[in-house]
């Protein structure tokens, strides 16, 4: 259980490439990351990738109309059907070809697939038991070219196809006699989207040259009449016409059947014959319309069309996007939401919100149309993310990129709240200061700069008398020294924070300063350099080298261990050495060359095996106990070691996407031909023989090919302060571990007498306990939720005492995830009060455990207190405005008062109706209570 970490969330990377779908109730956007999908709930402003990934990047998503079924294709044509209840894979599919699109028909019997310039339309699972869960019904061949998007009929009867070839398709997905297929032109370029009206055949077609056709049609849905087979009605047709020859072609066009006996239809330019009696339906072009052409508005990319409002709405290349009511073709709103190609566009059920894709920056917005504001708006890190920190609370995590961006995410939400802009270059390094409100970055732009997070603001900029690339990053425990590594000066430059003055530049590395850290406990950094040498610096003593410690290769990182007793090095023959700072003493080492088991590039000529002896470690990180080690650097593994026995506990795999170079141990024969690899041909395009291969460093690909693919690797690895999770930077983004695995029925303890049934007998006959204790073994969450509600307020304190020690530390977990949005707050207060008075001593014997259920109670009851004393703080202040504004008006009527004495006297009315300060204090105190 101590190093069972699991896949928890991806943070840093919001959108890739693909399309975009939201939930049935509209409140949730479902985005592809990479080979990886998140959720995104916009109502709860949380984020959730699911546990599920296929084997390349994904390119279509189709979501079940109820909600509970996905299907994820990646960019190989292989598909994944997901249970979106159990976050699990029900079953895997191929269909051996790219898929442009995938679409679930509106009463989610079938689904339509979309792959070069045939339609395949299959029985959707879960509506009845079967084996096979992509079961082929009808293939559907019309089109020439590549197919592009699919759209259904409100009734699912029919579907059109768009296509590159400017034209559209309408098929019938039943047996219909006066609808086989449908071919509409008047396009000059690719067909963007195609949309049915609603409750109708009527359509509208949007091409990439930025124009809209409108088409209407002769007939109803009611008019489709149910026909014979196709192969009967063709054979009925032809024998009308008496021709036998035709007749046999037919028939020997029918024999070419799909998977599993499926039925194709063969679509042509030319209208199908009508069966005699039956008129089929035919369209019309009523009207053409054509957007704004100025500038780069004319390369529309995506558009989609809500039948409820009939607005559409429209993206292009420049950023742009235009919301349009059809049929009249009324311009609403336009906006630019970016500088960059808007690749997916989505609407939400209700057609209130709109969601955005930008795949050059990695942009995920949602726009909310009629109010004209952001209701969530998300971008990653668009290049390589380099390094991250943990807040000491383990709340927040900052991460910098190779973009100059320094990002600070929230880990309960998954969501990045503040993003900081001054770098102008890489960011290397992030770190967090003692109190946890100051982040603190390096950057190759000669800067370190420091961001307070109360007023996100960058209030302290330190620089080097002369230009420096800074590497490297530490900040002492007091928050007062920031220490910065370059890596062309190889100097170590060292700064007060408050004063924001150099106050020593630190000579003596031979070469480039890869990683600093500060010893917890002492005043004393660590600095490591390609010099094969670290250097322990006394911060007390006019900052003089302590010790020397020589390595056996270049050093890349180096780690205290949280006691400041073990200093780990990780250096560049594969090794980690293990040190006494205050002897100078090795104590060990750990040869993990053989554990990081690198991938093979396209481009290698060598084996992985060979390959894998020029890689090492980047990375260290120590757990909270130092028994253990975090390990990981240019593979797609993260090794544990155990630091006592030396020896690997355990080994991640923090990516299995084959979109990503170094992946693969072996070749794949089917790139390789006669003269060498796919791969080493198409970039070998030279006049000479020698092959043109990148650089050496590059990480990202190089760019300047048709085709590039960026490198696993990882750059950065921490543990959380609580020892429950750990991070790590990778291609992909940024990923989390914990060991807090959310799973959906997680009974403990059960037997047969444990029932909703039985808990509810217990509650029934006043035995809370009872009640409570069974509500746990079942575990499910509203029921727990119900039986804590029903103990009367004052039996809570009598429960407490009663509860066994497991029980309690679950039931104030409960508590601690109730809070945060239950509105009982002083009954669940009072749950909480008593758990820890009646056993806080024993919850203090495991304060280690107990510590995230803590902070996760602490945060919640700060939340709740900072939204209260704002509302009471605003009721006092309206009193005493109201207070202030009546005085003045009874200083006013003084004067009229004393004239009219006697006149008051004889009225005799009552003095608090005719106050006017009293009475605004009730008006007031009325709405407060209201409110």
């Amino acid at each position: 259980m101590k190093f069972a970490y699991r896949f928890s969330n991806l943070l840093g990377a919001v959108y890739r490439h693909g399309n975009l779908n939201f939930s049935k109730d509209g409140n949730s956007v479902i985005s592809s990351v990479g080979n990886r999908v998140s959720v995104f709930d916009l109502k709860n402003n949380k984020s959730e990738t699911l546990p599920v990934s296929t084997t390349k990047n994904i390119t279509c998503v189709a979501l079940s109309p109820d909600g509970h079924l996905a299907v994820l294709v990646d960019e190989d044509g292989a598909a994944v059907l997901v249970s979106l209840v159990t976050r699990a894979v029900l079953h895997h599919y191929h269909f051996h070809k790219p898929v442009s699109s995938v679409r679930f028909s509106p009463d989610g019997r079938k689904f339509v697939v979309t792959k070069e310039n045939v339609a395949l339309l299959y029985h959707a699972p879960g509506k009845r038991r079967e084996f096979n869960a992509f079961q082929l019904d009808k293939s559907f061949y019309g089109p020439y070219d590549e197919t592009t998007c699919i759209d259904w009929t409100d009734d699912s009867r029919c579907f059109a196809v768009g296509s590159k070839d400017m034209s559209t398709w309408v098929f019938g997905a039943e047996r219909w006699a006066n609808l086989i297929y449908y071919s509409l032109g008047g396009h000059k370029d690719v067909v963007v989207g195609c949309f049915f009206e609603k409750d109708s055949l009527n359509l509208y077609t949007v091409s990439q040259d930025a124009a809209l056709c409108v088409w209407e049609t002769d007939s109803e849905l009611a008019d489709l009449k149910k026909g014979p087979r196709y192969s009967d009605r063709k054979k009925m047709g032809n024998r009308g016409a008496g021709g036998r020859e035709d007749e046999e072609e037919d028939e020997r066009e029918e024999g070419e059947d799909g998977e599993n006996g499926a039925e194709v239809i063969r679509g042509s330019a030319e209208a199908p014959k009508e069966v005699e009696g039956v008129k089929n339906v035919r369209y019309k072009q009523t009207s053409k319309h054509f957007f704004n052409k100025e500038g780069d508005f004319n390369k529309l990319t995506a558009a989609a069309f809500h039948k409820h409002t009939r607005i559409l709405v429209s993206g292009f290349a420049s950023g742009i996007f235009h919301l349009h009511e059809l049929p009249e073709f009324s311009l609403i709103h336009s906006l630019s939401i970016s500088d960059q190609r808007i690749n997916a566009v989505a609407w939400n059920s209700t057609g209130d919100w709109i969601g955005f894709g930008c795949s050059g920056m990695g942009q995920l917005l949602v726009w909310e149309w009629q109010s004209e504001s952001y209701v969530f708006k998300q971008q990653g890190h668009f290049n390589n993310m380099a390094t991250l920190a943990y807040s000491p609370d383990g709340q927040y995590i900052a991460t910098g990129g190779d973009d100059g961006k320094v990002k600070v995410w929230n880990t309960n939400s998954g969501l990045c709240f503040v993003t900081f802009t001054e770098h102008t270059s890489c960011v290397t390094n992030v770190t967090f200061t003692s109190s946890g409100f100051v982040i603190v970055s390096a950057s190759l732009d000669g800067t370190v700069r420091a961001f307070d997070l109360h007023r996100y603001r960058n209030f302290r900029t330190l620089t080097s008398p002369r230009p420096a690339q800074f590497s490297s990053l530490a900040v002492d425990g007091s928050g007062e020294l920031v220490c910065a590594g370059a890596q062309d000066s190889f100097e170590i430059f060292l700064w007060s924070m408050q004063t924001g003055r150099l106050l020593e530049v630190l000579s003596g590395h031979e070469g480039p300063v890869s990683c600093l850290c500060f010893s917890p406990v002492r005043s004393v950094l660590a600095s490591v350099s390609w010099d094969r040498t670290v250097r322990l610096w006394d911060m007390l003593d006019s900052w003089q080298t302590r010790e020397t410690l020589r390595l056996s290769a270049d050093g890349l990182a180096v780690a205290y261990r949280p006691d400041g007793e073990e200093l780990a090095v990780a250096t560049l023959d594969g090794e980690l050495s293990f040190w006494n700072p205050q002897s100078a003493a090795q104590t060990g080492s750990i040869a993990g060359r053989h554990d990081l088991q690198t991938g093979r590039k396209d481009t290698d000529k060598v084996a992985a095996k060979q390959t894998a002896k020029g890689k090492s470690f980047t990375c260290l990180c120590y757990s909270a106990d130092g028994q253990s080690i975090l390990a990981g650097g240019q593979s797609k593994f993260v090794c544990i070691y155990s630091i006592r026995d030396q020896v690997l506990m355990k080994k991640f795999e923090i990516s299995c996407n084959l979109s990503l170079d170094a992946m693969e141990e072996f070749l794949d024969r089917r790139k390789m031909t006669e003269f060498g690899s796919l791969s080493l041909v198409d970039e070998g395009a030279g006049d000479g023989d020698e092959v043109q291969l990148s650089l050496p460093g590059v990480k990202r690909g190089d760019m300047s090919s048709r085709r590039f693919k960026p490198e696993i690797r990882v750059s950065s690895l921490r543990f959380s302060p609580t020892g429950r999770s750990w991070a790590a930077t990778s291609t992909e983004g940024l990923l989390i571990y914990s060991l807090d695995a959310s799973l959906v029925f997680d009974p403990y303890d059960l037997s047969l007498d444990v029932t909703p049934v039985s808990v509810r007998r217990q509650l029934k006959r006043k035995e809370w306990a009872s009640a409570i204790l069974l509500a746990f073994r079942l575990n499910e969450s509203a029921l727990i939720r119900e039986v804590i509600e029903a103990v009367p307020h004052d039996q809570i304190a009598v429960v407490c005492s009663l509860l066994p020690d497991v029980y309690v530390e679950k039931l104030l977990a409960f508590v601690a995830a109730t809070l945060e949005t239950s509105s009982h707050l002083q009954f669940y207060l009072t749950w909480a009060q008593n758990l820890l008075t009646t056993h806080g001593q024993k919850l203090k014997n495991r304060s280690a455990a107990m510590l995230p259920t803590v902070q996760s109670l602490q945060k919640s009851v700060q939340r709740h207190f900072e939204d209260l004393s704002k509302l009471c703080d605003w009721n006092v202040f309206s009193l005493r405005y109201a207070a202030a504004l009546s005085n003045q008006r009874g200083l006013k009527r003084a004067a009229v008062h004393q004239a009219s004495d006697e006149e008051e006297e004889a009225s005799g009315e009552d003095a608090l109706l005719t106050d006017p300060l009293e009475t605004n204090k009730c008006i007031i105190i009325g709405h407060c209570l209201q409110y």
